[in-house]
């Protein structure tokens, strides 16, 4: 599992020009899965996006969690993270889950993140042909891979 996570000052995500979600302040997440992943590196996922201080404390260091900085997040299943892109110039899908295994596991993350009490968590929908809004905040952005 790869997991992409840019700090936002907000994020939309609109499907054939309607809007289907939006957050404020929080943590626009892309995240690809692969062929090996489970329920265990899921719930590693979630407690690791959840704990990981990306948000500036009143010193402007990065030391609160989304938790603390009572923060949204916008998950976005996005299968292009799961590729193979080392051999000659086209990805291959070798690596990533299949697309049934790919949703089921899209289905626990978003499960497990909300576990954690997060003020809101907005979805992207699983296969669909989306477009992202976003305000970087910073800009920062950190690579997760469990």
């Amino acid at each position: 599992m790869k997991l992409l996570a840019q700090r936002v000052l907000n994020s939309s995500i609109k499907i054939s020009e309607k809007k289907i979600s939006s957050i404020d302040k929080g943590i626009l997440a892309l995240v690809g899965f692969e062929r090996n992943d489970n329920l265990l590196k899921c719930q590693q996922m979630a407690k690791k996006l959840v704990s990981y201080r990306m948000f500036p404390d009143i010193e402007g260091k990065m030391e609160k969690s989304i938790l603390e900085a009572y923060g949204e997040i916008l998950l976005v299943p996005q299968i292009t993270l799961a590729m193979e892109t080392d051999k000659g110039n086209r990805p291959s899908f070798s690596e990533a889950a299949n697309p049934e295994e790919g949703k089921k596991l899209f289905d626990v993350l978003a499960r497990e993140i909300n576990k954690f009490g997060v003020s809101k968590l907005e979805l992207g929908i699983f296969g669909a042909d989306m477009e992202i809004s976003l305000i970087n905040d910073g800009p920062v952005t950190f690579i997760f891979q469990k």
